[in-house]
């Protein structure tokens, strides 16, 4: 089941694609993609009910954000050894974690703000786990029973603030509109493989990442587990999973985001993503 957003910002409704890739308004059902419905029992009835029945959206509406007000935006940094390589740093032991504002979540096609002062603005093109069951010092081979669904995410990231300004990366992570999810919230059930899904990023129709999430160093099960020892897990709480390389910083020379640049991220069955970056 493919969920998703619809509307201006602000006044989204919740929604579904149906069997036949219409948009329908779910909001009879659902009051909106958030912690308080983001949950097994919501999926369950949105799965018996008769969608073809429920008011069509329009396809030409903006998309939001496939969630809204999660309670955390966790993430793990150096999840693809190619890309702790690119960064010049050594593939970790175990999952290195940080967050990211909720402040920063933006709809899939969005407009990407660059203040400024922003000099090295970057890109990552990211599998995103959505929790829809509270998950506590669990293991891994319990993870599935905690994860809804997965979604594309862009972990855009300002390697200046993140790297050469004092204090942790939330600092390069977290600014409005660093985090654009979606289109959809795909649920599990409809991914088939999560640990082979096919990876891009195109910077004004040029191939920079490719990857394939079979490469990554910790897969979402042991993620889950590994996030929940430290934290607890809610309903709607994302955790996004690491990049493949070919991000900016890692070139040579390096690559940084400008006003007028348009990215295209892409991930199997989880839609794609088309945002611009603009002054602010």
């Amino acid at each position: 089941m493919k969920l998703c957003r619809i509307g201006k910002i602000g006044k989204e409704k919740p929604a579904v694609l149906d069997n036949d890739g219409k948009i329908r308004d779910i909001s009879s059902h659902v009051k909106d993609l958030n912690p308080n419905h983001l949950n097994f029992n919501t999926i369950s009835k949105l799965q018996s009910a008769d969608l073809s029945s429920l008011p069509e959206l329009s396809s030409s509406e903006r998309i939001g954000s496939c969630i809204t007000n999660p309670g955390k935006f966790v993430a793990i940094g150096l999840n693809f050894s190619d890309h702790a390589a690119e960064s010049g740093l050594p593939v970790p032991a175990e999952p290195i974690m940080f967050m990211k504002a909720t402040s920063c979540i933006n709809g899939p096609n969005d407009n990407i703000e660059m203040v400024s002062n922003s000099k090295k603005l970057d890109w990552e093109v990211e599998l995103g786990i959505i929790i829809g069951k509270e998950a506590k010092h669990i293991d891994k081979n319990q993870s599935q029973d905690h994860i809804l669904g997965y979604c594309l995410v862009n972990d855009v990231s300002e390697r200046e603030w993140q790297i050469e300004k004092m204090g942790q990366w939330v600092k390069g992570k977290s600014h409005d509109t660093y985090g654009p999810i979606g289109p959809y919230l795909v649920t599990k059930d409809d991914i088939g493989d999560v640990n082979n899904l096919n990876m891009s990023l195109d910077l004004n129709g040029k191939r920079m990442q490719t990857g394939n999430t079979s490469t990554m160093i910790f897969n979402v099960d042991v993620i889950v587990s590994y996030v929940s020892k430290f934290m607890s897990l809610q309903p709607g709480d994302i955790i996004t999973t690491g990049t493949p390389p070919g991000v900016g910083m890692g070139m040579k020379p390096q690559v940084f985001l400008k006003p007028g640049d348009e990215m295209k991220l892409s991930i199997d069955n989880l839609g794609e993503q088309n945002s611009k970056v603009v002054s602010l």
